[in-house]
């Protein structure tokens, strides 16, 4: 979009921000309200500081992107999830002695850090105030979830097959975390 210098650098301060499809999409919202204030007659000067004190500041714009994200809303879903799907599992684990199961030590401090580092970029994906950091934490935190479900679910019927209904509700929640989360990893990337 041609303009004065004040609308360029107002985009190029969103474009640092936001995806190129939301910056376009500004832009041309932008140019509508600038070529509105030309037509009521304002110079090209004040005509860009109208548009761009209507459009309001950019931190409060991104903000508003950030916050309707969809990276955002996948990861408050999958927090909340968090603790219904742990408690399943933590009465699968007890039910069955999981400490005494033939796992080795690696395994399973690699599968808590693994956890730790899930519920980590969670949180940055509902707390971070950057577009593009919530949306990268929560497309990996959702691939992150379904290998995580994955291996607990592989790993407890194979070590312990007998425990009936605690497996299988611990099972299901679990799948379908899992499913929720590969069905929006692409979502919680491009917002």
């Amino acid at each position: 979009m041609p303009g004065p210098c004040l609308i360029d650098d107002y985009l190029a301060g969103l474009a640092a921000e936001l995806p190129a499809p939301i910056v376009e999409e500004l832009a041309d919202g932008l140019d509508e309200t600038y070529r509105c204030y030309l037509g009521q007659g304002l110079d090209p000067a004040a005509a860009s500081q109208a548009a761009v004190a209507e459009f309001g500041e950019p931190r409060v714009i991104v903000a508003a992107f950030t916050d309707a994200s969809g990276g955002r809303r996948t990861a408050r879903r999958l927090l909340a999830a968090g603790p219904a799907v742990g408690l399943c599992w933590a009465v699968v684990l007890i039910t069955a002695r999981a400490w005494q199961w033939p796992v080795p030590l690696a395994a399973r401090v690699l599968f808590g850090v693994a956890l730790i580092t899930v519920i980590g970029l969670l949180a940055v994906a509902v707390l971070g105030r950057r577009y593009r950091r919530v949306c990268r934490a929560a497309a990996t935190a959702c691939a992150g979830t379904a290998i995580l479900d994955a291996a607990m679910i592989g790993t407890v019927l194979v070590t312990a097959p007998a425990l009936a209904w605690p497996v299988a509700v611990a099972v299901v929640l679990s799948a379908g975390r899992s499913g929720f989360a590969l069905r929006n990893v692409h979502h919680a990337l491009t917002g």
